[in-house]
C-alpha cells in the first residue's frame, strides 16, 4: 500500500556554488540521484507532519537534502529511507528550536550538480483521477487532521510506520530508541486515531439488559 500524498511540496532553487562546497564527482552525483532522490516525497511528508508547518517543513527537507548531500560518504548502505528521515527529523527539530529563527535555507543548484538540482525542482507530485480525488478529500482531511493531533512523540511513529511503511527497526533508528519503544509509541498512536476516526461502538441489547 501507497501512502496518499497529503501534501504539496515547494522547492527553491539558487543558481551559483555556495560558500565552500566541494565539488562533487560524478559518481556521487548519480549515486545520490539514484538512491536518495526517490525518498523526497517521503521526506517532505515526514517534515510536515513533525513541524505541523508548511515553511518550516520546506526549509527543513532543502536542509536536509543538502546536508545528505554533503555527507552521502557516511551513508553505509543500510537503509536510505531511514538515513534521510533521521537527518529530515534532526533538521525539523533544529527549525522548530527557534534558536536561529524562521529558516530560509536553499538547495544549492552548483552544489548538488544540475541534473540534481533538476531533479528536485521538477520531480512531480502524484496525482489522483478525478474519480480518485472526490473520494479522497475528505478522508485525507480527516486522517490529516487526527494525525497532527496525536502528541508527539506518538505521531512520529506512526507516520514513519504507517504513512511511509519504514519497518520497526528502521522507526528505531531514525528515532534513536528501542524498537520496544517504537512499538508502544505505535500502538498508543494507533489507538489515539481509532478514537478519533472510527465510529463509536453501540452496545448490543443484551450488553444494554446486563448493565441493568
Amino acid at each position: 500500500m501507497i501512502a496518499p500524498s497529503l501534501f504539496t511540496r515547494k522547492r527553491t532553487v539558487r543558481n551559483g556554488p555556495a560558500p565552500g562546497s566541494p565539488s562533487p564527482g560524478a559518481d556521487h552525483v548519480e549515486t545520490f540521484n539514484r538512491v536518495i532522490l526517490p525518498h523526497l516525497d517521503g521526506a517532505y511528508n515526514v517534515a510536515r507532519y513533525i513541524t505541523r508547518d508548511q515553511s518550516l517543513a520546506e526549509d527543513a527537507v532543502q536542509d536536509a537534502m543538502l546536508r545528505a548531500f554533503r555527507g552521502f560518504d557516511q551513508f553505509r548502505g543500510s537503509s536510505a529511507r531511514a538515513w534521510l528521515f533521521a537527518i529530515v527529523r534532526n533538521c525539523c527539530r533544529t527549525a522548530q528550536s527557534g534558536n536561529r529563527g524562521r529558516m530560509s535555507l536553499v538547495i544549492n543548484e552548483s552544489a548538488l550538480g544540475e541534473e540534481s538540482a533538476a531533479l528536485i525542482a521538477n520531480h512531480p507530485d502524484p496525482a489522483a483521477t478525478p474519480e480518485d480525488q472526490v473520494q479522497q478529500n475528505d478522508m485525507i482531511q480527516r486522517v490529516r487532521t487526527a494525525v497532527e493531533a496525536i502528541p508527539e512523540p506518538f505521531r512520529e511513529s506512526v507516520v514513519l510506520r504507517d504513512l511511509e511503511e519504514l519497518s520497526y527497526a528502521e522507526v528505531a533508528e531514525v528515532t534513536g530508541v528501542p524498537v520496544g519503544t517504537v512499538m508502544s509509541r505505535l500502538a498508543r498512536g494507533r489507538a489515539m486515531l481509532a478514537k478519533e476516526l472510527l465510529p463509536a461502538t453501540r452496545p448490543t441489547d443484551e450488553q444494554s439488559r446486563s448493565v441493568k
